[in-house]
């Protein structure tokens, strides 16, 4: 490899991407983690996948409880973003979340909810992925938010 971690990083930094919160019932608390690296995969079954890294919590968050949210963050939920990344605010972004019946939490106001249930899971490299089917999802009408070259941005 003619390269480094950080080079390939800033490399996949220059693809536009949406932003996502995910979110996971752990025993009746509520967790989340920010998230670029999702895309959808299917639609029959419907699929979609979220890629994450072995040292986050939500790893193990996800496999125990068998379900996780998919929360497709608007332009005015950047603060939401910033708080799932661990990001340092100025102020605490206000936000809710609805339960659905399998208990999975479902960021109230977000563009679009995906409630999912574990459908595959799949170690590579330094991430696992997982492969979520949909069993239900939510739209509302606004814009995303997006991240480039590791900055949140807006469509214009």
């Amino acid at each position: 490899m003619s390269f480094d971690g950080k080079e390939f990083r800033n490399a996949m930094g220059h693809f536009a991407s949406g932003v996502t919160v995910v979110s996971i019932n752990n025993d009746g608390e509520i967790h989340g983690m920010t998230a670029n690296a999702f895309s959808s995969v299917s639609l029959n079954p419907p699929l979609v996948l979220v890629c994450v890294d072995h040292r986050a919590n939500s790893l193990e968050y996800i496999k125990k409880a068998g379900y996780f949210g998919v929360n497709m963050l608007k332009k005015e939920q950047v603060d939401i973003s910033r708080k799932f990344a661990k990001q340092r605010l100025e102020q605490e972004p206000e936000f809710s979340f609805r339960m659905t019946k399998e208990g999975t939490p479902l960021l109230e106001g977000s563009l679009t909810s995906l409630n999912c249930k574990v459908y595959q899971t799949v170690e590579a490299g330094d991430h696992t992925i997982f492969i979520g089917e949909v069993l239900d999802l939510q739209l509302e009408e606004g814009d995303p938010l997006c991240f480039f070259k590791g900055q949140y941005t807006e469509l214009v």
